[in-house]
């Protein structure tokens, strides 16, 4: 239902044509059916075409946007390659930070890129699902990511970890001299315009790469703008087009919810780059449809690629996707 924080359409819609009211009465109804979600903006080009937090605590409250945080530090190593900080994509570990290697490291640990990283390819048992506990209560999570048996050849196949993002923030950090907070401050959020508050920090200091960032949902759509229009923003190129067009190429393809994935973020088949974090929290854009979305949901829920997650992509490719 209609509530005092939700706004459709403001201006078109006392005078919309009845194929418009149809469209605000779809999703609407498909919104009212999602009691997970907290909030919904929607922007086709340059105009708002939906804003609402039926629930939660409002557009301009922090949200944890979980592995969305995945997405965004794949945005900061396409800035630390546009200055030169790192080679290349194909560069690595040894050569951009062999200072985070363990003495015990697994064989071979720096020879993985910064491309095996950031498509979660880098062939070492996962930190994430059932191991994740284990590894944020140990007292080194770099050495304990990266001391960890290869299951899969680098390069060869997804295996969705947080350690292996945690793995690129802290190579970002030492390839770059700054934190992982001072670069999204620096390179996303002053040119975005938008706060980015400290977060979680391992045992030896470094911020999580891969989770537990927080963002206003009012940011995460100026994330998702900026990625729809090639790394633009209010006609400032934030992040390069190039890295922009290589990281919505896809690279690889996620077991669980068939998605394919490129550099940091997930594909759809129905043109949608997305952002994807526990809960149900989405930073989206679909650069030929021209839309923008950002959803936030409660984050003590999952959202399961059968089941909330794929909700939300129906409302993607049904109610939001029909507004283009």
């Amino acid at each position: 239902m209609m509530d005092r924080r939700t706004f459709f359409l403001t201006s078109a819609a006392l005078a919309a044509p009845a194929i418009l009211r149809a469209q605000a009465d779809e999703l609407q109804a498909a919104i009212d059916a999602l009691p997970q979600m907290h909030s919904l903006q929607v922007s086709k080009g340059g105009r708002m075409m939906f804003a609402g937090a039926p629930r939660g605590p409002g557009l301009d409250q922090l949200a944890n946007i979980k592995s969305c945080s995945k997405s965004i530090v794949s945005l900061l190593l396409g800035a630390a390659i546009d200055r030169g900080e790192i080679s290349s994509v194909e560069a690595t570990l040894g050569e951009v930070a062999p200072e985070i290697l363990p003495a015990q490291a697994t064989k071979d640990v720096a020879a993985i890129s910064m491309e095996d990283l950031v498509t979660l390819r880098a062939g070492l048992e996962r930190t994430s699902g059932p191991n994740y506990g284990e590894w944020v209560s140990s007292s080194n999570w770099l050495a304990n990511a990266l001391t960890r048996p290869m299951v899969a050849q680098p390069g060869e196949r997804m295996l969705y970890s947080t350690g292996s993002t945690h793995v690129l923030g802290a190579a970002l950090t030492e390839a770059t001299g700054a934190s992982l907070l001072k670069q999204a401050r620096d390179r996303i959020g002053d040119p975005l315009g938008i706060s980015i508050p400290p977060w979680t920090r391992d045992p030896q200091g470094y911020y999580l790469g891969g989770n537990e960032m927080a963002l206003r949902p009012t940011a995460m759509l100026r994330i998702a703008v900026m990625v729809r229009d090639g790394g633009i923003f209010e006609g400032q190129q934030v992040i390069p087009a190039e890295w922009i067009a290589a990281s919505i190429t896809p690279r690889t393809r996620s077991p669980w919810s068939g998605l394919s994935y490129g550099y940091g973020w997930f594909l759809s088949p129905s043109g949608y780059v997305l952002a994807r974090g526990y809960g149900g929290q989405v930073i989206a854009a679909h650069p030929k449809a021209d839309l923008a979305v950002a959803i936030t949901s409660d984050p003590t829920r999952p959202a399961r690629s059968a089941g909330y997650f794929g909700d939300l992509m129906q409302l993607l490719d049904g109610p939001i996707l029909s507004l283009a």
